[in-house]
């Protein structure tokens, strides 16, 4: 009976794909207002595992001609470059030159069907994050300074799933999703041709959460990386496991990699604080015990810390899936600094270190939410600023980019990766819209 309820489940699905947008669940919502999800003490339901999950899921549909996303009042955004294939993170050079990786998941190793594979790559496909990867990074600059990119080359080629970018003296450092490697950068040049240098191998393979950030030191001596879970809480085995869901530390003049913190499920923005000096990152919690669990996150990153994946979720709240349980690793979860809700896929994360937004926003975080695919009502979808004050969060979060998605409930685009250009502009990678957007205070 349970092979008969999964195959009617399968032919319902594929009828609901053909016909659009994905809904199903267990009569499962949200019962939490969204903005108690917020914020260094957020409201947190209890859990509410069902049968079948909650599944939501916005079809992807092209912007309609001359329009885009909406922005806040005293802002105004445009397009800064359009046209780009899957445009998932950004990374801003000394010149101005913005650098965009053109990426998606790498190709899985085969590992036979399964029900839950099954379903993921069509709600995948459905919310537009199936196609190939382009294995590009493409260079756009804009020479005369008025907002939009006017030459555009394809600075690196042939690589695998790339994502974070980071730039140390005259080397440039790209996070692929199975390695981390370096090319030889001269400012001011438009292509690459120099071949990759391995630096250090990543966890790669099964590859659940494929990608990888990564940011230098201070000095430029050291590369931190981002490398996600493997699995939605451990449901693959904690062997699986080995070396994820965690930010690691690269020494770059001995190529040793070692833990620098653990437990962070699904990690992707680093960046620094300006007024601590800290490393701070963007962090994607679990799926599947309902819409109110768990909120999202960002937080400092503590040397040695642990932040509950997967025995726990903020601070010491047991997931009891896991198993068998680890009370000594709960003991010494690290509670996040400020939640950024339940399941909008809170990715992308920068600190606003110009000063074209005013003093009032100097210092403050910007994060793109790439939005819910398995919460009802939807969530993220759009691109907010966290007040900060002497390096903490100082208030509740402000809308910046809005109207991802469309009157009638299709995505039109969604942002993911945030950069500051070298003019104080706010950059956003809108990887459905296949578009970068640069926002301005009005008038700028």
């Amino acid at each position: 009976m349970k092979w008969l309820g999964l195959l009617l489940l399968l032919v319902v699905v594929v009828i609901a794909v053909g016909a659009g947008a994905v809904y199903f669940s267990s009569r499962e919502e949200a019962t939490v207002p969204i903005e108690q999800t917020y914020g260094p003490n957020p409201t947190l339901a209890e859990p509410n595992p069902t049968w079948l999950p909650t599944v939501n899921v916005a079809e992807a549909t092209p912007w309609p001609e001359g329009t885009g996303p909406t922005a806040a009042n005293g802002f105004a955004v445009i397009e800064f470059s359009g046209g780009l294939d899957h445009p998932r993170w950004l990374h801003v050079l000394p010149n101005g030159d913005v650098l965009v990786a053109e990426s998606n998941a790498p190709p899985k190793p085969d590992e036979g069907f399964s029900i839950r594979g099954f379903f993921m790559d069509l709600f995948q496909g459905q919310a537009g994050a199936k196609a190939p990867s382009a294995n590009r990074i493409t260079l756009l600059r804009d020479a005369d300074g008025d907002g939009v990119a006017e030459t555009r080359s394809a600075f690196l080629t042939g690589l695998n799933s790339p994502f974070g970018m980071a730039l140390a003296g005259d080397r440039l450092y790209v996070a692929n999703a199975d390695a981390v490697v370096a090319f030889p950068y001269q400012e001011g040049m438009t292509e690459i041709t120099a071949p990759a240098e391995k630096i250090v191998d990543l966890p790669a393979g099964r590859n659940h959460h494929w990608t990888k950030d990564i940011i230098a030191s201070q000095d430029g001596s050291k590369l931190f990386v981002t490398v996600g879970s493997n699995s939605n809480v451990g449901e693959n085995g904690m062997e699986e496991e080995e070396g994820r869901a965690a930010v690691h530390e690269i020494d770059l003049a001995t190529r040793q990699m070692r833990p620098f913190a653990s437990g962070l499920r699904n990690p992707n923005g680093l960046s620094w604080n300006p007024e601590s000096g800290e490393l701070w990152v963007a962090v994607n919690e679990r799926d599947e015990i309902g819409s109110d669990l768990v909120p999202d996150y960002m937080t400092s990153v503590k040397e040695g810390g642990f932040y509950g994946w997967p025995y726990s979720y903020f601070g010491q709240h047991v997931d009891v899936r896991p198993q068998p349980p680890r009370p000594d690793l709960v003991a010494k979860a690290i509670v996040p600094d400020y939640a950024l809700g339940p399941h909008t896929a809170s990715l992308g994360l920068t600190f606003n270190t110009g000063d074209l937004f005013g003093p009032e926003m100097k210092n403050g975080a910007f994060v793109g939410q790439h939005g819910s695919w398995n919460r009802k009502p939807r969530s993220g979808y759009k691109v907010i600023f966290v007040p900060f004050s002497a390096g903490r969060p100082s208030g509740p979060p402000q809308d910046i980019l809005t109207g991802f998605l469309s009157a009638d409930d299709k995505a039109l685009g969604r942002p993911v990766g945030v950069a500051i250009a070298r003019d104080g502009a706010l950059l956003v990678a809108d990887d459905v819209g296949n578009r970068i957007w640069r926002v301005v205070p009005s008038g700028g």
